[in-house]
């Protein structure tokens, strides 16, 4: 495929980059089988479906089923529970999630409306990124010497980096208001490698008309804010949750995230960019991408304000607008506590090798200083579903193992060093969970991207610097907090969420920065059965891939 005047070998679903939309009704089941026609082990994560008590259907590798190898299969079936918006699939295997990934649009279900004013047209908008390198074997090599891969080469806006590039086509509109809708009584994904020539295309939507526009951010690594020149953006939902409207001239979407809103073309008629560059949330040290990508609403460009890369009060104040629509009925009282950090470490360099990391090391991440080890053998789900004992414990601990200054100036050599263990944590069924997530500056201060697999949650609140539960707690929202499947931990900040499980099964925990994914910042919630079939995870299918 062709991007940035050079041609790159990719991996695709169907043939299609960004891959086909998943257009569904609330209460639709699904069939859909993946056929795996590349070299590559792979699985598919349908990212923020509940997957009510079928766990089996989640994707994550070793963690809910062994990766699907080259020439086999495995049909995911699931069902849409109470759930409606915006959401997304992607892949669930090492770096492969780059280029694998395609929109999920969710409709009220019947007639029923929706609870804002119904839209002319809608149209989606994925933003993702581009390496000019092969990515998965230069992110594997990256990984292997213990050091950072190579950041992208672009920004994308619906797989096209836009007209500030060379190699763009100026003026092909070539992208549909309309969705691709696709029959899903049973609907085959097969990967495959795909090398072709395309030139650069923006996006299209009608004049004079309310434009429901669907926002995911399905990027790997990079936090984005994006703008629309003249027109003002009111927020509808995030991660398929409804919100109140706010009106916003920008939004901020970490990693991972999702937000619907609404526009009234209601400018002179023209040409009006769409724009979207990273927010830094960490150090002017760390390289990011530092380009721009662009589309048009063709409705010559005028170019939209964006924050700065830097403005993190433009991000804390883009999330204090999120709130539900409505008051909530917060899951209380709370029966199970954390407190779990995240943070950045070193690993030894084992002997004999040259490593690549910070100061000859291999870099790493960590949750209360557990750098995450996924097993190879089985999957965390076949494990407990199987009650076999070696291959994981569930001891992760509730607190982080030593108290330090979270966000201050870290010298001690001990903090740096994570342990490796594949440590989860175990859920009572129906029991109310609190967790705070505190970030740290430890090697570095940034934001992460922190999604649960499984379940929504409330996010009650997010400040800067250490929690301190006496003080922050009374700033918790307990009346109509917004509900995501995905928090942006803010950088050298906390966020508190809390949520019931009553999901059985074993859930995936993890940053949604495939670097920090892969250094170890993950674990995983055990929910345990309930009292009876309805409160019991479905039983493992028959055609379950083996590892």
């Amino acid at each position: 495929m062709e991007r940035l005047c050079k041609t790159t070998r990719i991996v695709t679903v169907n043939g299609q980059f960004p891959g086909p939309t998943l257009e569904v009704k609330n209460g639709d089941s699904l069939v859909i089988k993946v056929v795996n026609g590349v070299k590559y082990n792979a699985t598919i994560h349908w990212h923020g479906v509940r997957q009510m008590r079928n766990g089996w259907a989640d994707g994550p590798a070793y963690v809910t089923q062994c990766p699907i190898k080259y020439g086999e299969s495995y049909t995911y079936r699931f069902n849409i529970e109470d759930q409606e918006g915006t959401l997304f699939w992607h892949a669930h295997s090492p770096w492969m999630r780059s280029t694998v990934y395609g929109a999920i649009v969710i409709r009220p279900k019947g007639n029923s409306p929706y609870p804002f004013p119904k839209p002319d047209t809608e149209a989606l908008v994925i933003l993702g990124e581009w390496w000019i390198k092969e990515f998965i074997e230069m992110a594997e090599k990256a990984l292997d010497s213990g050091a950072a891969p190579d950041f992208s080469d672009a920004l994308l806006i619906n797989g096209q980096p836009g007209d500030l590039f060379n190699c763009s086509s100026k003026g092909m509109l070539a992208y549909s208001s309309k969705l691709m809708v696709f029959l899903l009584s049973e609907f085959e994904i097969y990967l495959k490698i795909r090398q072709n020539t395309q030139n650069i295309n923006v996006i299209r939507a009608a004049a004079g008309e309310t434009v429901l526009l669907r926002f995911i951010n399905a990027a790997i690594v990079t936090h984005q804010f994006v703008a629309i020149a003249g027109h003002p953006m009111t927020v509808v939902a995030v991660d398929a949750s409804y919100t109140k409207p706010f009106t916003t001239p920008y939004l901020m979407l970490g990693a991972g995230q999702t937000a619907d809103v609404l526009i009234h073309t209601n400018q002179p008629g023209g040409r009006y960019y769409i724009a979207a560059h990273a927010y830094r949330s960490g150090s002017p040290l760390i390289p990011i991408d530092n380009s721009t990508a662009t589309a048009i609403l063709d409705y010559d460009p005028i170019f939209p304000p964006l924050p700065a890369s830097d403005d993190h009060d433009a991000v804390a104040a883009f999330n204090a607008g999120l709130k539900s629509p409505a008051r909530v009925n917060i899951p209380a009282p709370v029966d199970q506590h954390l407190f779990i950090t995240l943070a950045l470490g070193l690993l030894n360099c084992p002997p004999g090798k040259l490593c690549g990391g910070l100061l000859g090391n291999r870099d790493s991440s960590s949750m209360n200083n557990i750098s995450f080890v996924l097993p190879t053998k089985q999957s965390l789900l076949q494990a407990a579903n199987y009650g076999q004992s070696d291959v994981f414990s569930a001891d992760f601990p509730e607190i982080p193992p030593a108290k330090f200054d979270y966000t201050g100036n870290n010298s001690d050599p001990s903090l740096f060093r994570p342990i490796r263990a594949t440590k989860i944590y175990r859920l009572k069924y129906g029991s109310v969970v609190q967790v705070v997530l505190q970030g740290t500056s430890i090697l570095s201060v940034e934001e992460h991207p922190i999604h649960i697999h499984g379940y929504d949650f409330y996010v009650l609140a997010m400040g800067k610097g250490n929690y301190e539960e006496e003080r922050d707690s009374a700033k918790f929202n307990l009346v109509d907090p917004p509900r995501r499947s995905t928090v942006g931990v803010p950088a050298g900040g906390w966020a508190a969420i809390r949520f019931r499980a009553d999901n059985p099964g074993v859930w995936f925990v993890h940053c949604h920065m495939d670097f920090h994914l892969e250094w170890g910042m993950m674990t995983a919630f055990l929910v345990e059965n309930g009292a009876g079939e309805m409160e019991s995870t479905l039983p493992p299918p028959a055609d379950l891939p083996r590892c």
